[in-house]
């Protein structure tokens, strides 16, 4: 992989790139970074251009401080000027978990961008909202994220060399077939050390205000289609839609009514496999995307 950098934005992204012929970007989700992809960059880049940043504050990406700093209409515009860097007007775009919900915002906000979008657990964005904020089911599923506004947890996430994360995030992946070897474990590993990396994870929730009712008044949701007017919600290109149906984070509430947004959608469903299904169920996966992509091209 050829590893470069791109001064866009404000800020110095790190990304990978191999191959030729048609792009696929590849978005990352938390607590990730690019090297989550490695299977899938390999594959697709004998006969693609593929593409995989380290988002703004990951890696080898630059981490502001400020937690307005990771608002989604920067880290929209992130996406925007990489592929303006990279000098490409139109991608498909492979995203999970957090990516996804910035290739969401992305694809909403500069659809002439997107030729095919797939995501992996994580629904429109109107709908995730509309369960945050109705479906008891969810909320209790995603009690979680008000932890993230706590004075510090994020000390207490990396207490005992991240043994909270390790459990919750790699050791869930490999319990439900994910292939990490010791060395691709302790390459991710660093990267939650690095400083301010674990502060930068957490202003992703806060700057987007996602999550359920906190009980202090705020109704739930998020903030992720803030300037997009609800006209604009309903997408004309194709999505792939890879669902982990063990997923403990994400329900399959949040599919109902996707048809609504997305005339053009092809649903997986991955018995057993859990929210890191992209890397539990590869072997699956890749063969998936590739027949959606012949499909749809």
């Amino acid at each position: 992989m050829q590893h470069a950098y791109a001064n866009i934005n404000g800020i110095r992204m790190h990304y990978v790139m191999e191959g030729k012929g048609e792009p696929i970007l590849f978005l990352h989700g938390c607590p990730e970074y690019w090297g989550v992809w490695k299977r899938y960059l390999a594959e697709f880049s004998k006969d693609h251009l593929v593409i995989a940043p380290d988002l703004r504050g990951y890696n080898q990406t630059t981490r502001p401080n400020e937690v307005e700093q990771y608002g989604i209409n920067l880290l929209v515009e992130d996406v925007r000027a990489l592929l303006e860097h990279l000098g490409l007007r139109e991608v498909t775009v492979v995203s999970q978990d957090w990516g996804a919900l910035l290739g969401w915002s992305f694809a909403l906000r500069y659809p002439e961008c997107v030729r095919r979008f797939i995501t992996a657990n994580i629904t429109h964005p109107a709908l995730f909202n509309r369960e945050l904020r109705e479906n008891p089911r969810q909320q209790e599923a995603s009690r979680y994220m008000l932890t993230f506004s706590i004075p510090g947890i994020g000390a207490q996430l990396a207490a005992n060399d991240f043994a909270f994360m390790r459990q919750s995030v790699i050791e869930d992946a490999r319990k439900g077939g994910a292939q990490l070897s010791d060395e691709d474990v302790e390459e991710w590993v660093r990267t939650w050390g690095a400083p301010g990396a674990i502060e930068a994870i957490l202003n992703y929730y806060r700057a987007a205000r996602l999550g359920p009712p906190d009980g202090k008044g705020y109704p739930g949701g998020s903030n992720l289609l803030e300037g997009v007017p609800q006209e604009r919600w309903k997408v004309n290109f194709p999505v792939l839609m890879l669902w982990g149906d063990a997923d403990r984070a994400l329900l399959s509430d949040c599919l109902n009514g996707l048809e609504e947004y997305v005339p053009d959608l092809t649903l997986h469903k991955f018995p057993g496999a859990t929210h890191w299904v992209t890397l539990q169920r590869s072997a699956q996966v890749i063969p998936y995307i590739r027949e959606f992509m012949a499909r749809k091209g």
